[in-house]
């Protein structure tokens, strides 16, 4: 089945300025690789400054003015360029964003569905997919003020599940919400993978995203260490220390921490980023570190869980 989204090798650096007028290029992502195929939820995961949400604003063209992207991304098939972009985003490509202040105070939640439409038939489609995701027509008619927080990102899913899309980025879709309200969110994403879009889950949340998801890509300092279907997690089949670290941190796996901190961008030299913190570091770690397949799965790992070096 051919991918809804391919992402090989992405690089994404920003030029900032140093001492006096000297420009510097500050490398954030530097290698990361994904794949979504129809009918997946494919979860993100990683710590702040893991390059997560950027991954999704160099998909939809909306990095800033001084980002530089190398790498390539394929969209059914064929490169998503700047232009490209820019005509399918909104449309073949939608974002539920992280906040619910993405919606226009000053509107009536109507409007924003149908995106200006006054049709009869653009109204009746607005009701549909708001009655879809359990909000009565009255809601038509509220400005988002008016809604709780839960309501709120029930209408940025609408919003979204309105234009159909072949591709959905839920970047950190469920923060504020007990966990009943948000395995309720994640439920209506599970929903549009089941009716054949691909969605790229965004979320630090490894247990909440373990609920829905078919495949986990794991993030670290700008990297894709590993890729594993969702369940391997409760299997024990994880090959990268960094995975099984993230997975043991879990309260009901001992809650176990791991000593040091994830570099900064700019601070990742060659060789593996998780390195200075990893129990199986040798001195060829500090070379490069090719992504494989291994076990069903993907890693960045040279003495991985379970596998021999290659």
């Amino acid at each position: 089945m051919e991918p809804i989204l391919e992402v090989k090798d992405l690089s994404i650096s920003f030029t900032q300025y140093g001492r006096g007028t000297k420009q510097v290029l500050l490398p954030v992502i530097q290698d990361l690789s994904l794949t979504i195929r129809p009918g997946q939820v494919v979860a993100v995961v990683g710590s702040s400054g893991s390059g997560k949400s950027l991954l999704a604003h160099g998909i939809l063209g909306i990095l800033p003015y001084n980002s530089h992207m190398a790498g390539e991304i394929t969209f059914l098939g064929q490169p998503l360029t700047p232009k490209r972009a820019e005509k399918v985003r909104g449309k073949e490509i939608v974002l539920v964003p992280q906040g619910v202040t993405y919606l226009d105070p000053l509107m009536k939640v109507g409007p924003q569905i149908r995106k200006g439409r006054r049709d009869q038939s653009a109204r009746e489609a607005s009701r549909a997919v708001l009655e879809r995701y359990g909000l009565g027509a009255d809601t038509e008619e509220r400005y988002p003020f008016e809604l709780s927080g839960g309501m709120a990102r029930r209408v940025l899913i609408a919003t979204a599940a309105a234009a159909t899309p072949k591709l959905v980025i839920a970047d950190e879709p469920t923060p504020g919400l007990d966990a009943r309200a948000a395995k309720r969110v994640l439920s209506h994403f599970r929903e549009l993978a089941d009716g054949g879009a691909g969605v790229l889950l965004i979320t630090h949340d490894l247990e909440l995203a373990l609920t829905i998801a078919d495949r986990v890509g794991v993030f670290y300092a700008g990297e894709t260490v590993e890729e594993a279907n969702a369940a391997d997690f409760g299997a024990g089949k994880l090959r990268h220390p960094y995975t099984r670290a993230l997975w043991n941190a879990l309260p009901q796996n001992g809650f176990v921490p791991i000593p040091g901190a994830q570099p900064g961008p700019g601070e990742v030299g060659t060789g593996c980023p998780f390195a200075p913190r990893c129990p199986k570091q040798r001195p060829e770690c500090l070379g490069p570190v090719a992504y494989r397949e291994l076990d069903g799965g993907l890693v960045r790992c040279l003495y991985p869980e379970g596998g021999e070096q290659p």
